[in-house]
């Protein structure tokens, strides 16, 4: 049996990049379930509803994704998912020093799980969520940074609808 992947993230909003990351673990594991939290550090700019509302839109065509919500340890997450693999993405080194100390602490508490961290294609390692949130409310051009029904709904927000 292969090995069931969550790829766990806030998704504030879900990106170009976020989907290719996507894209390359459907390539290596048979299912892939997206989870979205609530990070209590984070506050999102799009409610629970909204991320998983553009997500599941977004991976629609993608029949080995699965987009849900959690709380509370990602390490109970997966082990209620019977999974046990975490896919996290790695946009520069900057990123790397956190990645590498969440993935020795989910270790540390359940040691059945293994972390892989995939690079998205290189046009999307600059993308950020907060990123791609600061320049559309400056009003700036995110049609290529995010899939067409997050750019929908980001401009529906920015309008007040």
């Amino acid at each position: 049996m292969r090995p069931i992947a969550v790829y766990p993230g806030s998704f504030d909003p879900p990106t170009n990049g976020h989907l290719d990351i996507i894209l390359r673990a459907t390539h290596l594991f048979p299912k892939v379930i997206v989870a979205i939290t609530d990070n209590a550090n984070k506050y999102p700019t799009f409610p629970l509803k909204d991320r998983l509302k553009m997500l599941r839109e977004s991976t629609k065509h993608i029949s080995s994704v699965q987009v849900e919500f959690f709380s509370g340890l990602l390490v109970n997450y997966l082990k209620k998912k019977k999974a046990t693999v975490i896919i996290r993405g790695l946009r520069a080194i900057s990123d790397f020093e956190y990645e590498f100390q969440m993935a020795l602490m989910n270790r540390k508490l359940n040691k059945g799980i293994e972390t892989v961290f995939l690079m998205p294609d290189e046009a999307y390692t600059y993308i950020s969520s907060s990123l791609i949130n600061e320049v559309s409310r400056l009003g700036g051009n995110i049609k290529d940074l995010v899939p067409h029904s997050v750019e929908m709904l980001m401009k529906k927000k920015k309008k007040g609808v």
